[in-house]
């Protein structure tokens, strides 16, 4: 079983220059606090070419920071026990980045259904429907607000495959993100 949700030519090219983070199960447990320091390392790591200027700097950062994070945090809340691997990569027009978890059967079936409905139609109008969604329901949960803001302000390009893992009910997801990096000044 292959299934391909979102944009698949973003997930080419990921073999090159890549910088790979490990989280591994253990002792400490994978949670929120490891999101939020692995994905400042990731995005201090990635925008110091652009420490020239400081304005560059703080976007890049925060636009790496808030794309990393959010996919974490994803892989962090919906995994099955085991390793996460984070792979990114940079050139002079976009930041790419990977993430790998297995989930379970059932997570995996939820999630290709919310992404059938976030991937179709105008990331703007759909963030509007499901902030709207969200207010009419406050214990909706699995909204995709955090994947359509991506793609609605911060210009995200995402694209997610799903693949047979080697338990009988895992599923191996593979997170596919690319946005846009521009340097205002030299």
């Amino acid at each position: 079983m292959t299934a391909l949700f979102g944009t698949p030519d973003i997930a080419i090219g990921m073999r090159e220059n890549v910088s790979r983070v490990r989280l591994f199960d253990g002792p400490l447990d994978l949670s929120w606090r490891h999101c939020a320091t692995t994905s400042d390392f990731i995005a201090d790591l990635f925008a110091l070419r652009f420490q020239s200027s400081r304005n560059d700097y703080l976007e890049v950062r925060h636009s790496i920071g808030y794309l990393v994070n959010e996919l974490i945090e994803n892989a962090v809340k919906f995994r099955a026990p085991g390793e996460i691997v984070i792979e990114a990569s940079m050139d002079s027009e976009c930041f790419k980045l990977k993430v790998s978890n297995d989930i379970d059967g059932q997570d995996a079936s939820e999630f290709q259904t919310l992404l059938a409905d976030i991937t179709v139609g105008d990331p703007k109008d759909l963030l509007i429907q499901r902030i709207e969604a969200n207010a009419a329901n406050p214990d909706m949960s699995g909204s995709g607000l955090g994947l359509l803001t991506l793609m609605s302000d911060y210009g995200a390009r995402l694209a997610w495959i799903f693949s047979s893992a080697d338990e009988s009910d895992r599923v191996c997801l593979e997170t596919y993100a690319s946005i846009p990096i521009s340097q205002t000044q030299n």
